[in-house]
């Protein structure tokens, strides 16, 4: 009988990452054994993998590919939380918006245009669309339809929780901010919440690849790569932000996860400091 969980030795964890990095450019550090382990058992069962190198295997003689994107997808799935991490939002809500909102008071700016990167199943963009609605509030002049947010993600699982805009009570109090759960959220069931339409219609969600070459984007005033971070190479990460740096507006403005700095991997931006916090901004922008 096999259980729900397979475990993954050492050396079958080691074949596993050759094969990661051979196939999708993606780096597993030792630590992230674990991780791999939990996000793959289930896979492995579906597909009637022996154990990890097995699953390798099988990979490598499916003609379809259809295996290597499901372990590419189950590998790279992230977990988010709303507003984790304070530092950054209290920026985003105290100096980001502000400037952005005098910009269109003052006609220098027709909208807003900003990009999650990385959206996993919704919690940062719906965050962003939460702080800007609140920002709005006292401004008659200003429409929330001039800021377009996009999400994008790799993973169409992620997606589709996105789009539902459905989390459970366990979900929705990992990072929330006080009040926005009773102002923004629709009590569904005992244990499921949706997010109401006035913020959902505030995002606009899109399955695309980091690997692709950007043209297809809009150009962006503020990027946030905060959850990039996972199994990515310094390569892929030099790559990524040289790209942001060709789409991201001259004044604009790029969060990345936390003590990540973007001057190991590219001179595009330079770094700035508020309230012990560190954001970037591409080189030579307006102060």
């Amino acid at each position: 009988m096999i259980n729900s969980k397979i475990s993954i030795t050492l050396k079958e964890f080691m074949v596993f990452r050759d094969f990661v990095h051979r196939e999708y450019g993606l780096t597993l550090k030792d630590e992230d054994i674990i991780s791999v382990e939990t996000k793959l058992s289930r896979l492995m069962l579906e597909t009637n993998s022996f154990n990890f190198s097995d699953l390798c295997i099988n990979a490598k003689n499916d003609n379809t590919n259809k295996l290597k994107k499901d372990i590419l997808e189950a590998i790279t799935s992230r977990d988010t939380e709303w507003f984790g991490d304070t530092k950054p939002w209290l920026f985003f809500k105290e100096k980001v918006l502000p400037k952005y909102i005098d910009d269109l008071r003052n006609k220098r700016k027709e909208n807003i245009v900003i990009w999650s990167a990385s959206s996993s199943t919704g919690q940062e963009p719906y965050s962003i669309a939460m702080m800007v609605h609140e920002s709005l509030k006292t401004e008659s002049k200003i429409q929330v339809k001039q800021f377009f947010i996009l999400a994008t993600d790799d993973s169409p699982s992620s997606l589709y929780m996105a789009n539902s805009g459905r989390y459970s009570e366990k979900d929705i109090t990992a990072g929330m901010l006080p009040g926005y759960k009773d102002a923004y959220f629709n009590k569904i069931d005992n244990n499921v919440y949706e997010i109401n339409s006035d913020i959902k219609k505030m995002v606009f969600f899109m399955q695309y690849d980091l690997h692709n070459d950007f043209k297809e984007l809009p150009n962006f005033d503020v990027v946030f790569c905060r959850y990039v971070r996972n199994f990515t190479s310094n390569q892929m990460k030099a790559t990524l932000f040289n790209k942001i740096s060709k789409k991201i507006d001259k004044n604009g403005f790029i969060f990345t996860w936390v003590n990540e700095n973007i001057m190991d991997y590219t001179d595009e931006f330079e770094p700035f400091e508020y309230n012990n916090f560190t954001y970037f901004r591409p080189r030579n922008a307006n102060k």
